[in-house]
């Protein structure tokens, strides 16, 4: 199964939890309940990190990403917005936000970088971007 497929999968597994014949605790969540886990797993994984342990950064990611999606599929069923609109803006973000590598923007630092994507988060917290 590539890999494509697997998110195509998970995307499918997380509408049919909170379809007709899902599961009745996922169906009850909101944002606000579902947040000390974001917050739980966040934590986790920043444990593992500092613990070194590459299969438990792994495991923590992925429930870091159950998060996401959950999210994701609640305002979905809000008809707010999707997974899809979530990866939309994270891409036009990323580039965006390296216009050294996706633009014409000239760099000779990593300090650089950094100045220019704290200036270009600046603008977009303004909207002037």
């Amino acid at each position: 199964m590539s890999k494509t497929t697997k998110f195509i999968q998970l995307r499918e597994i997380f509408q049919i939890l909170h379809g007709p014949v899902g599961c009745l605790w996922d169906k009850k969540q909101t944002h606000k309940s579902l947040l000390k886990y974001l917050k739980e797993e966040s934590g986790e994984f920043i444990s593992a990190v500092n613990g070194g342990n590459l299969n438990h950064m792994k495991e923590e990611l992925g429930d870091i990403l159950l998060q996401v999606m959950f999210h994701a599929q609640i305002a979905s069923k809000e008809n707010k917005f999707d997974i899809e609109d979530v990866i939309d803006g994270l891409i036009k973000k990323l580039k965006r936000r390296h216009p050294h590598v996706f633009g014409k923007v000239k760099v000779k630092s990593s300090h650089e970088i950094i100045r220019n994507w704290n200036k270009i988060k600046k603008l977009e917290k303004k909207g002037a971007l």
